[in-house]
């Protein structure tokens, strides 16, 4: 018999050799499954402010599990629903004393149902939100992770760029919102953040990886608005950059080639999603509990939630939520059926095509976060 030919007896007990062995293969890996599955459930339950009915998703490489819906800084149309006599701003708190009263009360009612459900990380970008939520969270820090970035202090002004400088402004802050340390620190650049020079990047890391190692932060990473020079820093400086903050919204896609994500999961980098409903696009309603298209924009609100968190690559979107109805709106998102039905993505489509009309000046830049 030549080595081409074989008996049927032959082959037979050859495939059940080869049989065994990827029965025995994929056992191993059934087990090594399990039991990694085992530890992640016991790291969840673990988590802050963990809640049995919120799902929740890994941080990246930080190693946390945070909700897979997060609180975003922004408090963008309040005025309404704190029913405030004079000007808020979207970032700024209110200064007249009764609307200050009702804002800070709203905030802290807010953050209050967010830990309630299970929703646990807030993102402040700036210095009236660092300071507003240190406040809403103050006796009850441990029940929420705290993302932080003070970003008039940080490299989109001159004056910010330099490592010193960046250490300073995280010790003045942490200082003035009487916060001992912050879980994530995310350094804003210059939204064009290309525009930056490879030495300002280098003392942007250097900051970064001093405060982690001063114990300052925990973790660390950085937001920005520029899609190609976010992946090369991700991929130039693994170790530093375990989060970023990019936009996200309702109608983007991940591209099929040369994606940001491409980036993201070969270096386990942790995802939050800004701009979810693109600045408030997406919908027709003001945002007040008595407007007339309330019910249909919470339906919008929830299609985009739940496309967002099909791309597995999104750790969590982070919409500024303005009152205890939106938080709840969001966690039935959560309970609904992740992928959307025909009928479903019509409507979200629908709605993904007014909202770029509808886009402000100021955000046209989010049409180049279409495909990501």
């Amino acid at each position: 018999m030549t080595d081409r030919q074989i008996t049927r007896r032959e082959f037979m007990k050859d495939s059940a050799v080869v049989a065994t062995g990827v029965a025995a293969a994929t056992g191993v890996a059934a087990a090594v499954g399990a039991a990694r599955g085992a530890q992640d459930a016991a790291a969840i339950r673990k988590t802050r402010s963990y809640h049995a009915q919120m799902e929740y998703r890994r941080l990246g490489k930080t190693g946390l599990w945070v909700s897979a819906v997060c609180l975003g800084g922004h408090w963008k149309r309040i005025k309404e629903v704190i029913d405030a006599r004079g000007h808020v701003g979207a970032i700024d708190p209110p200064k007249a004393p009764g609307d200050a009263e009702r804002f800070h009360k709203n905030r802290h009612d807010v953050v209050s149902r967010c830990i309630d459900v299970g929703i646990n990380l807030v993102d402040a970008c700036s210095g009236g939100e660092i300071m507003t939520y240190a406040r809403a969270l103050r006796g009850r820090r441990e029940k929420m992770y705290f993302s932080y970035s003070w970003y008039e202090k940080e490299p989109r002004f001159e004056g910010w760029r330099t490592a010193k400088a960046l250490l300073r402004g995280l010790d003045e802050g942490l200082r003035d919102a009487r916060l001992d340390y912050c879980d994530l620190w995310r350094i804003s650049p210059h939204t064009r953040s290309s525009r930056h020079s490879q030495g300002e990047v280098d003392e942007m890391i250097r900051a970064l990886d001093t405060a982690r190692k001063q114990g300052k932060c925990r973790f660390t990473g950085l937001s920005s608005h520029d899609r190609p020079w976010l992946r090369k820093v991700i991929a130039k400086y693994p170790d530093v950059i375990q989060v970023v903050l990019t936009p996200y919204t309702a109608d983007s896609k991940a591209l099929p080639t040369d994606s940001l994500f491409e980036a993201v999961r070969k270096h386990d980098v942790g995802v939050l999603g800004i701009k979810p409903f693109a600045s408030n696009s997406l919908f027709e309603g003001d945002g007040s509990p008595d407007s007339p298209h309330a019910e249909a924009d919470d339906r919008r609100a929830r299609l985009a939630i739940r496309h967002i968190l099909c791309n597995p690559a999104i750790t969590a979107p982070i919409p500024g939520l303005i009152s205890i109805h939106q938080v709840d709106n969001l966690l039935a998102a959560l309970k609904e059926r992740r992928r959307l039905d025909r009928a479903e993505k019509a409507l979200l489509d629908k709605a993904g095509d007014e909202m770029w009309t509808r886009l402000p000046e100021g955000y046209q830049w989010l049409k180049d976060w279409r495909y990501v």
